[in-house]
């Protein structure tokens, strides 16, 4: 098929059909018309001697097609050449025709019906006309709804019918029923198509279907506002679209990496004021990041409430049936879920309709997605389109979940046949798989077929980890994948498995099919598993994974066994269906200590084409029954809110659960909010909670209103907060005004820390003051890496030489030298002294103020407890220390020197003092290299009778047999001895905690924050066979 014939779209021929005059005048119009196109001008001497071909040449080779065309018509219209005018628009009228025969043949739109379930179809067909009334009415200008460089984005999870909405409004457009005057080419693209390309211009993307890759450029340039890029599967391009301005292109002829092409494309570069519709799925929010604009408008497919519900009525036909079902489905959030896609929704409907045609009195009894599952796949396999002998039933089951599995393991979501025949499908098996619609035809791949969503796909992964399994590499295993296809988490296979450990569960299949189940050694390896979960909480980024794992399981002592190992939790909340089951599992962990908890999305008004108010009611609900966790849980002493947007009705809430007279929190740290979050109900919950005595705000700006709010609740008589922690707040010279009337207002406050905020020497000064204020009840400081000098220490000398209450003095990881250090440790020696506790790690000062420390552990009658760590003391300075600490006036109960460059010259007199000092508890001397001859000489001192101590901080994991026979005997002669394995700077308050929520940037980064989950998924036990 011609574009057009070969005189019409050649310049040459109607610069001939010019007369010299006009000819004449056509080059003097060129002098001009550059310019009013903002083009680079043609000098005059080469226009003025240029013969007709010649002027072809220059323009063609200067200047874009649609360029030099454009320019042209306005030209020819100028001298009154309409006749060449009208042809070239009719020539561009016959490339627009030519345009939509060949979009119709795209592969899109040629797509068979009837791949999803008859009931499916019926349903979109009613539905979809108004969604598609939306995307006509937003690109049409006459709305002034759309703008230039428009991007509509379709959003939706898998299998929620993107693919099928973009083909019937294109479908719509060829026909003449929708964007008739709004686009007169519409191309479309698909990340398949750009994964493969390498390298491209503009113009050969716009060519690729056109016969002999020759497509009329100029025209479907000629107006770009007319053009649409149709763009699926944003999320599957292999490449980021973060890309500098100046890398673009914007010349249609240059070829370059599809990668430019591509984001020049979207940041029209090319191609300006055409308009882009482009689906993926949610959860790759950098490609949104770059993209989306203010004026761009975004479509999320989701079912809300009134869509499920219509579903259901469409579905089941018989009103009572669909009443039940659906009442039903809203008691639980993970069948509401479920029936979120619409092809879910099919197979929870097919599943309870078989339930209901088995008991009149329509008990229904799932809870969980597995149950579901269980009984959707043996309906299907019992029915009577796929009965099959009873033996072979079994067969094609197993052969079923080895695809499932191997195409999982092998990142193969799509079968070719030869796939199939490897895990011994027949062609009958394939029938039966397919008429019972678990299998069905791929949309992505031609001839390949695909589960019929990839929840049914890991659920028969699941079966098949706990069968006897046979190991097959899928032919497709060694082809190119796409970034979908990629499949990283295993957490949904666990889950099932889970699910398959409840015996109700497991019987469904194992009655059926005559398969038992290997659950035994699954359920030892998952106690196994948990329990070290439980004592390293901070292994796992946040506990939704094993909560919903649990949930599957609905077992209640198994639950209660493995949430036993918990005393700390971390919870995920974006979802209804994330409340409930973190509620589910929270209830049944009676040791829980500590609750981390990020709440996102869920509370926030979603710019949704249907608004789910039911949805948000059940939210509130679930966020109730959530909140009662805080006085119910009798063990729970701290509450920490990270990262999270709370709503006014959501907040009122959790500030009504922490004033419960049955409330038993001691912390609560509220940590990553943003700056302009309004603290006023939370912060009146805290002076109505009767045990609350510590409250924590880290990693937030303080702002301006934070501070008065603070005083208030500080300053009332009923408040208990005794220790306030403001962490990373960004808290400047500004802001230690503020701080200064906290102190002398809050009579309770004993304890303030100011840990990682750049005060500097001028903020502190201001703060001392306050500290000697008669108001300041004050006995704790900590100000742990507050970018203070030696400079600082005098006035905070003063405080410590003077005030009555302060009792502890943080000041480690601060710049304070010799001069700083020394100054402090100076106001200990004054008998006015009332510290007991000194913390000077990280102080960089060096043996030459040793003599001075000696002298102040001798002299002052208070101090307990002093910490050196990380400062260059040395094996001579700790001579002198251990001088002191043999001197029969010392009183010091802790002393800490981590890191301080000690050798095993100084043991000898360490194991001196462990035999001879009688008040020493706590010794810790982690990170110096003592070598094994040190080590024993310290072990020696531990194991004599005479030694008090406590807790000592040792390296000995790398020792040789005798040593470590010596500190077994150790051990076993002083059982009270605890060796630590912890230095200063990982005490509590010191190191922050990463924030929860975070957006992955990636799969990989995603599993780096869960190593220990993954590893877990990975390592789920197998039993292999040889094929029969």
């Amino acid at each position: 098929m011609a574009a057009s014939s070969s005189t019409d779209s050649n310049l040459l021929w109607y610069l001939e059909k010019l007369n010299n005059k006009e000819f004449q005048s056509v080059k003097e119009h060129l002098i001009q018309a550059p310019l009013e196109f903002e083009l680079p001008e043609i000098p005059w001497l080469q226009l003025r001697k240029a013969q007709r071909e010649d002027l072809d040449k220059i323009l063609t080779t200067n200047y874009e097609a649609h360029i030099t065309w454009n320019m042209m018509f306005s030209i020819f219209q100028k001298i009154n050449r309409q006749d060449l005018c009208e042809k070239i628009d009719a020539r561009r009228n016959r490339n627009k025709e030519a345009h939509k025969v060949l979009v119709s043949k795209k592969p899109l739109l040629q797509w068979k019906e009837g791949i999803y379930p008859k009931a499916n179809d019926e349903f979109y067909n009613s539905i979809a006309p108004g969604l598609l009334h939306v995307f006509d009415m937003i690109f049409d200008p006459r709305n002034n709804l759309s703008s230039d460089n428009f991007n509509m984005f379709l959003m939706g999870e898998r299998a929620t019918g993107k693919t099928v909405l973009i083909k019937t409004a294109m479908i719509l457009w060829l026909r003449g029923d929708m964007w008739k005057d709004t686009f007169s080419y519409v191309v479309h693209l698909t990340s398949h198509e750009i994964n493969q390309m390498a390298r491209s211009s503009f113009v050969e993307l716009l060519s690729k279907d056109w016969p002999d890759s020759q497509a009329p450029v100029a025209d479907i340039l000629s107006d770009s506002r007319k053009l649409l890029f149709v763009l699926e599967d944003l999320d599957n391009i292999k490449f980021t679209l973060n890309m500098d301005e100046s890398a673009l292109c914007s010349d249609s002829r240059n070829q370059v990496p599809v990668l430019v092409l591509l984001v020049s494309l979207l940041k029209r570069k090319m191609a300006p004021g055409s308009s882009f519709l482009i689906s993926a799925r949610p959860g790759h929010q950098d490609a949104m990041d770059v993209l989306l604009k203010e004026t761009d408008f975004s479509i999320i497919l989701n079912f809300s409430d009134e869509i499920r519900q219509a579903y259901f009525s469409s579905f089941f036909k018989d009103s009572r049936r669909a009443t039940i079902a659906f009442k039903f489905i809203h008691e639980n959030e993970i069948l509401v879920d479920l029936c979120s896609v619409p092809i879910l929704c099919w197979v929870v409907c097919t599943t309870l309709n078989q339930q209901m045609h088995e008991a009149d009195d329509v008990k229904l009894e799932f809870q969980t997605s597995t149950d579901i599952y269980s009984h959707f796949l043996t309906n299907a396999l019992t029915s009577e389109a796929g009965v099959v002998a009873g033996q072979h039933r079994l067969v094609l089951l197993e052969r079923l979940c080895w695809l499932a599995l191997e195409g999982l393991m092998q990142d193969v979501l799509d079968f070719s046949d030869q796939d199939l025949r490897s895990v011994g499908l027949t062609e009958a098996d394939i029938s039966v798989l397919q008429t019972t619609n678990i299998l069905m035809q791929s949309s992505n791949c031609e001839d390949h077929c695909t589960f019929v969503h990839l929840h049914v796909q890991e659920f028969c992964a699941a079966i098949a980890i706990m069968r006897p399994l046979v190991q097959t590499v899928l032919p497709s295993t060694f082809k190119e994948k796409e970034r979908r296809a990629e499949y990283n988490d295993l957490s949904p296979i666990m889950a099932c498995v889970f699910g398959l450990l409840n015996k109700k569960t497991r019987d469904i299949l194992e009655t059926s099919f005559d398969c038992p189940l290997l659950s035994g050694m699954h359920r030892r390896y998952f106690l196994e598993q948990m329990e070290y979960l439980g004592a390293n909480p901070r292994v796992m980024e946040h506990h939704m994974p094993l909560f919903y794992c649990l949930f599957e399981n609905q077992e209640e002592e198994f639950v209660k066994q493995i949430m036993g190992f918990f005393v700390e939790a971390t919870v995920l909340i974006r979802e209804n269906k994330d409340l409930m089951v973190s509620s589910y599992c929270l209830k049944r962990c009676h040791p829980l200590q500590k609750l981390r908890l990020c709440v996102q999305d869920i509370f926030e008004k979603k710019n949704c084409i249907f608004l789910p108010l039911c949805s948000q009611m059940r939210s509130l609900d679930h966020w109730r029954d959530f909140c009662s966790l805080l006085y119910t849980k009798k063990n729970l002493r701290e509450l920490e809110i990270c990262n999270s947007k709370l709503d006014s009705t959501s907040e009122r809430i959790l500030c009504k659960a922490l004033r419960h007279p049955s409330c038993q929190l001691r912390t609560l740290k509220l940590t990553y909010f943003p700056a302009d979050t309004r603290f006023e109900d939370l912060f009146k919950a805290v002076v109505h909670s009767q045990n609350l005595t510590h409250l924590s705000l880290t990693c937030m700006p303080a702002s301006g209103r934070v501070f008065p709010l603070l005083r208030e609740v500080l300053a009332n008589p009923m408040c208990n907060v005794q220790h306030l922690s403001l962490m990373k707040c960004d808290l400047k010279i500004s802001t230690c005004e503020e701080i200064s009337l906290l102190l002398t207002n809050s009579k309770n406050l004993k304890k303030l820390t100011l840990s990682n905020n750049p005060l500097s020497n001028e903020g502190m000064k201001i703060l001392c003051d306050a500290l000697l204020h008669p108001g300041c009840a004050l006995e704790s400081l900590v100000l742990f890496l507050c970018c203070l000098t030696e400079s600082s220490c005098n006035s905070v000398g003063r405080v410590a030489m003077l005030s009555r209450t302060l009792k502890h003095l943080d000041v480690s990881v601060n710049y304070l030298q010799n001069h700083g250090a020394l100054v402090l440790i100076l106001s200990l020696m004054v008998p006015s002294c009332h510290l007991e506790e000194l913390e000077l790690s990280g102080c960089f000062f060096t043996i030459n103020i040793c003599r001075d420390i000696a002298t102040a552990i001798i002299t002052n009658k208070r101090l307990k407890s002093l910490e050196l760590g990380s400062n260059n003391i040395g094996d001579a300075g700790v001579e002198l220390l251990c001088d002191a600490l043999e001197h029969p006036t010392c009183i010091l109960e802790n002393l800490g020197l981590e890191e301080c460059m000690l050798t095993n010259a100084c043991c000898e007199t360490l194991a001196s003092v462990l035999i001879n000092n009688k008040t020493l508890k706590k010794l810790n001397l982690l990170g110096n290299d003592f070598g094994e001859e040190g080590i024993v000489q310290l072990l020696r001192g531990l194991g004599h009778p005479d030694c008090i101590l406590k807790a000592i901080g040792l390296q000995t994991s790398d020792v040789g047999p005798e040593t470590l026979e010596l500190l077994r005997t150790v051990s076993e002669k002083n059982t009270e001895l605890i060796f630590m394995d912890q230095s200063w700077a990982m005490k509590e308050g010191r190191k922050l905690d990463e924030k929860i929520g975070q957006r992955h940037s990636s799969s990989f980064d995603e599993i780096r924050r869960n190593i220990a989950w993954h590893f877990i998924t990975l390592q789920m036990p197998r039993v292999y066979r040889s094929r029969r």
